[in-house]
């Protein structure tokens, strides 16, 4: 069993990718208010915002370089210090006929691990995600496709461009794979795994399953954990009790109680309470550096 951490670093994931604009008023569209809430996230103790972009007259998912270019470039230029993630997971969803598998169709972006970074080798965040694997994506016709190929393409780069990889992990066999890149020399140490709980249908947001997945993990690694919806702020304790860090934020999570829309601030200051509540300090950015080993 892992030692509880004295210092919890709290990760805000801003907005993520699904529909969740025409759920609530909250979640961040345009660029600057992507940026907004990073900085108001910052402000409420997140040490890291993890940020995807959309289109912002539709609110859909973007791989727009610059959209995240004029996202990354008002959080930087802002009087806040935060340590910047930028997904690179964008471009994995692969949607396929049922009558001709071979067919995709609407929802469909799936492009090359290199088109799935070219936002990452522009800006140089100090942290970028890494989708370790392959799954059924929900219920329906859709998957997320990210081999092992690609993966070590990915990882290879990050290397080169002094980018930190953060492993998202989505069930255990993408643990063992990440924890392969790893082996492998792709991965620099100690390493940095995030460990995603509940999403359909990889890994259930189950504790039993989260010491399990925790208790595989190399010694020296470092790891965020989060669950979905109602389980994302009891969640912070869990993560937090097995000697890991925390994420929350609306990427993942739309209340802060039953019937009570939540701004990303808000579950950040809600995730803060729950941390200190256990006897650990919530971590400030040139901390989070430290602890997750960047050096830029």
């Amino acid at each position: 069993m892992r030692p509880r951490n004295r210092r919890v670093v709290v990760t805000a994931a801003l907005t993520g990718a699904a529909d969740s604009p025409a759920k609530s008023p909250h979640v961040p569209v345009t660029p600057q208010q992507i940026a907004d809430d990073a900085i108001a996230a910052a402000r409420a103790g997140a040490a890291v915002v993890h940020v995807h972009v959309r289109h912002p007259e539709t609110g859909i998912r973007s791989r727009d370089v610059a959209l995240y270019r004029e996202a990354a470039g008002l959080i930087r230029a802002s009087d806040v210090d935060v340590v910047l993630n930028l997904t690179a997971g964008m471009g994995g969803d692969l949607v396929v006929d049922a009558e001709d598998p071979l067919k995709p169709v609407d929802g469909t972006d799936l492009v090359s691990q290199h088109d799935r970074m070219p936002h990452v080798e522009e800006l140089l965040p100090d942290i970028a995600t890494l989708d370790c694997g392959s799954y059924n994506f929900g219920d329906g016709q859709a998957l997320y496709v990210s081999t092992t190929d690609m993966l070590r393409e990915g990882a290879k780069r990050f290397q080169e461009i002094g980018v930190k990889p953060e492993l998202e992990v989505f069930d255990s066999g993408q643990l063992w794979f990440a924890k392969v890149l790893r082996e492998e020399g792709l991965i620099d140490t100690p390493g940095l795994f995030q460990l995603c709980m509940g999403v359909p249908y990889g890994a259930p947001a189950d504790p039993g399953l989260l010491m399990a997945m925790v208790n595989q993990l190399p010694d020296d690694a470092e790891f965020t954990s989060f669950a979905l919806g109602r389980d994302q702020l009891p969640w912070v304790a869990q993560s937090v009790l097995l000697g890991g860090h925390a994420r929350v934020g609306l990427e993942d999570n739309l209340y802060l109680a039953r019937g009570v829309k939540a701004t990303n601030a808000q579950l950040v200051e809600r995730a803060a309470t729950i941390i200190e509540s256990l006897g650990s300090a919530v971590a400030t950015p040139d901390e989070a550096r430290e602890i997750f080993g960047l050096h830029r």
